[in-house]
């Protein structure tokens, strides 16, 4: 390599303006940063002149990469006036041959209404089915649960009661008590120019205990809670954690599924009190300070606007959201592939199908039990 001389372009200054290329422009010479960055300056000069001669016979060596260079800089054509050895003439002939040939643009594929339709079903139905396999697997770990209390794994459990539970009640009733307030709010005026204030015990008892409740705990838990169980399964995938309880014997179902799903069974109903009480409370305030409402009389009139059967169908609510957000945010974590884009779209995608299990099974709540209660 140090016998190669530096490649070189002598420009003449005046016209007739002749480029002599002189040296080796082979490849592992042009791999010089500084020598590549001086023969573009040089090329950038011989593009600003017009009928430029071109000398490439006392070249001592030029190779593929070279020769692309050259035919860059004259912008992938012959130039008019040009001296060429026999070899390099058969150089630059190949490479304007292939430069010549075009690449095959990508097919345009036309996907038929009914292709869709059938990819999207065929998606939804192995979904339903890994799914219905992770119900199953619950299912038989809780019989195991049973039949051996002294080893289930009660760390696990507590530890998701806490996390699921404990650290989600500052914005579950904050959020419920400013819901309350909201709502009351809106409705304490249109009831007083009806003569209705007394009523609006009724509407926030109802519409918070068996609705507004469970449906805004369940929404929270599955932004905070569910997003955060389907990252910690993704990051356990993606760092093989999973695969290696699995070479260890480790049940991935037992220590991991069957905690967090229980945790979330025993806390939803916990949080959906919160909210109501946060929510109700809120709404009490409101109407103290716009109709007058004193809080005794709003104590003393919920037990008789709302019945216990709305209180019962509020928790039972709360026990199967808390189910439905746990199963498909732990689907979706064991689904996760091991890269962080499909981490991102996995933790997303279990958000947004929480919320929407839980307002179908809210629906399907209130035309099961639609003359309970009222």
């Amino acid at each position: 390599m140090q016998n190669d001389a530096p490649p070189s372009l002598d420009i003449a200054s005046n016209p007739p303006f002749r480029v002599i290329a002189r040296g080796h422009w082979l490849s592992h010479v042009l791999a010089d940063t500084a020598l590549f960055s001086a023969l573009e300056k040089d090329f950038e000069r011989c593009q600003a002149l017009d009928q430029l001669e071109w000398d490439l016979s006392e070249l001592a060596a030029l190779d593929h990469i070279g020769a692309q260079l050259f035919w860059r800089a004259w912008g992938r054509q012959f130039p008019r006036s040009l001296k060429l050895t026999p070899s390099q003439q058969t150089l630059f002939d190949r490479i304007c041959e292939v430069s010549q040939i075009t690449r095959p643009g990508k097919p345009k594929t036309r996907t038929l209404l009914l292709g869709k339709i059938g990819g999207f079903s065929l998606h939804f139905l192995l979904h339903m089915s890994d799914m219905l396999a992770l119900f199953g697997r619950l299912v038989l770990d809780l019989g195991r649960l049973i039949r051996h209390p002294l080893k289930a794994p009660w760390k696990e459990i507590s530890a998701n009661v806490y996390r699921t539970g404990f650290q989600a009640l500052g914005i579950t009733a904050l959020v419920g008590l400013l819901i309350g307030i909201v709502l009351s709010y809106l409705t304490a005026e249109n009831l007083r120019n009806y003569g209705g204030d007394l009523f609006i015990v009724n509407l926030l008892g109802v519409s918070i205990i068996r609705e507004l409740g469970p449906m805004l705990a369940a929404i929270l838990i599955a932004g905070r809670s569910g997003s955060a169980i389907t990252a910690q399964l993704g990051v356990m995938r993606v760092t093989e954690e999973i695969d290696a309880m699995r070479v260890m014997g480790i049940p991935i179902g037992y220590r991991l599924i069957l905690p967090k799903v229980l945790a979330l069974a025993f806390t939803m109903p916990m949080i959906v009190i919160w909210t109501d009480v946060m929510a109700l409370f809120g709404g009490m305030l409101s109407a103290h300070a716009i109709l007058d409402m004193s809080p005794g009389f709003f104590l003393h009139k919920l037990p008789d606007a709302v019945s216990l059967a709305n209180y019962w169908i509020g928790l039972g609510k709360g026990v199967v959201f808390g189910i439905l957000i746990s199963m498909v945010a732990c689907h979706y974590g064991l689904r996760i592939k091991p890269n962080t884009e499909s981490l991102g779209q996995g933790t997303t995608s279990s958000v947004v199908v929480s919320i929407t299990a839980v307002i179908i099974a809210d629906a399907f709540f209130a035309i099961l039990f639609s003359d309970v209660g009222y």
